[in-house]
């Protein structure tokens, strides 16, 4: 059912820019000594959240150089990789953190071009400053929003060594952001259902909003989280919930779809028509059967404008406008904006490709799987994903979406920035088991986090 809803080569031991004598170690230290003093005050209350955390690297020059050094808090040691590009090093904070700045204390070796990223998962990275002009030194990058990994990602090396790190400090407000395991928060608390499953709505707005302004719409109910967080859901078919933040019909809003049996639940978040609110949900079942779907955790704990700035960011530039045509409330699908619709500036933007493979169909019809789409998932999920000329067997491997144009950019991001990756992002998505649908016998709870 579908609701569419690297070994590397021995240092040269010559070269005063390269070597490691004892005056080499005392400049560190009188550089780390300088820079603590001239700290703006502003900065005084960051908390270093990288010393002695485990820390890992795409290699190392040898065993005398390790990842860890760099996070040791000694300005005598340090990470060295190998003599190659693209290199990385990256630390673990122990639970996702807010984040305020880097500071990197490069050795002779540096970068001239890298970035900074962020990741809950160290699979999925998001890129939260970058720089082609770097002067090594000692550089205090500001950056914003939240993880649990935190990366430096070298592209281009100043010298013909590796990259290499007398200290690599990450600073944040301290206190961290919720931990992934409270996330959800307690589940001892919600009430045995009566009728098909209990829903409990959670606000995380990171402050945003109260509960008295998180706002649930069900069925001709509708309550903010401080009158009543709980709905005892009957069974239903093919149903919505809607949330609202600030007033029960203001402009900021989103929902999730379902179909609920006495005994069952089918549901899923979707992006399919837009972006409205992060929605995250988690069902639970008699059976200890415990799932959840939505954004992620970094998504959930990063502002607004940061998630909107980031889709701008990450997409070509025809989708860029998907991102202005409603803002700040809604990230429409590209299906929905002129531009990809007849007459508009990018109406031809599928229309070689899907040619090639013998479709002839609207740039729009194939972003909403629409017209003689609609009953072709597999065809229009590999038109979305860019796969349709590629073997059968390869249209089912993720690792193959997305990698070349035209492709629907708009529904890549969200899968990006999914829990697992998985997402609605076209009304097809859930062909090869993409999508955030779940489904299981027995539910038991249902917890829907409405995020800002």
């Amino acid at each position: 059912m579908r609701i569419s809803f690297s070994a590397s080569t021995p240092r040269p031991p010559s070269g005063a820019a390269r070597s490691r004598t004892a005056l080499g170690v005392i400049l560190a230290l009188l550089a780390t000594c300088f820079f603590a003093m001239t700290q703006a005050p502003a900065q005084a209350a960051d908390v270093l959240l990288s010393r002695a955390r485990p820390a890992t690297a795409s290699s190392t020059e040898n065993a005398s150089f390790p990842a860890g050094a760099a996070v040791d808090g000694d300005p005598g040691t340090r990470w060295s990789s190998a003599f190659a590009d693209p290199q990385w090093l990256q630390v673990d904070l122990g639970s996702v953190q807010q984040l305020s700045r880097v500071t990197l204390r490069w050795e002779a070796a540096y970068a001239t071009a890298f970035q900074i990223q962020t990741s809950t998962d160290a699979t999925h990275w998001t890129t939260a400053y970058s720089t082609t002009t770097s002067a090594g030194g000692t550089q205090n990058v500001a950056v914003t929003g939240s993880g649990r990994y935190v990366r430096l990602y070298g592209t281009a090396r100043a010298t013909p060594y590796g990259y290499s790190l007398w200290e690599f400090e990450v600073y944040g407000p301290g206190g961290g952001t919720t931990p992934p395991g409270d996330f959800w928060g307690s589940t001892s608390d919600i009430p045995p259902a009566q009728n098909a499953v209990e829903v409990k709505i959670l606000n995380r707005t990171n402050g945003k909003y109260p509960d008295s302004q998180v706002y649930w719409s069900f069925n001709g109910q509708v309550h903010s989280v401080a009158e009543q967080p709980y709905l005892d859901m009957p069974a239903n078919s093919a149903g919505r919930m809607y949330f609202y933040l600030g007033s029960p019909n203001g402009p900021y809003y989103d929902f999730i779809e379902f179909t609920v049996g006495n005994d069952v639940f089918n549901g899923n978040t979707t992006r399919v028509d837009a972006f409205g609110l992060k929605l995250a949900m988690r069902l639970h079942t008699k059976d200890g059967y415990d799932v959840e779907v939505g954004e992620n955790r970094q998504t959930f704990a990063e502002d607004r404008a940061t998630t909107f700035q980031r889709f701008t960011d990450a997409v070509p530039a025809q989708f860029k406008v998907l991102a202005q045509t409603q803002a700040p409330y809604r990230i429409i699908a590209p299906g929905s904006d002129p531009s990809f619709r007849a007459g508009g500036a990018n109406a031809g933007y599928f229309t070689s490709y899907a040619q090639s493979v013998g479709v002839n169909a609207a740039t729009s019809d194939i972003f909403g799987c629409a017209a003689s789409l609609a009953g072709n998932p597999d065809m229009c999920s590999a038109l979305n994903r860019h796969v349709a000329t590629l073997p059968a067997s390869q249209q089912s491997d993720p690792s193959q979406y997305y990698k070349a144009a035209p492709a629907n950019y708009y529904a890549e991001f969200w899968h990006d920035n999914a829990i697992n990756n998985l997402a609605y992002g076209f009304p097809y998505d859930d062909v090869a088991g993409q999508s955030s649908f779940v489904s299981h016998a027995n539910p038991q709870w249902l917890l829907v986090a409405v995020g800002w």
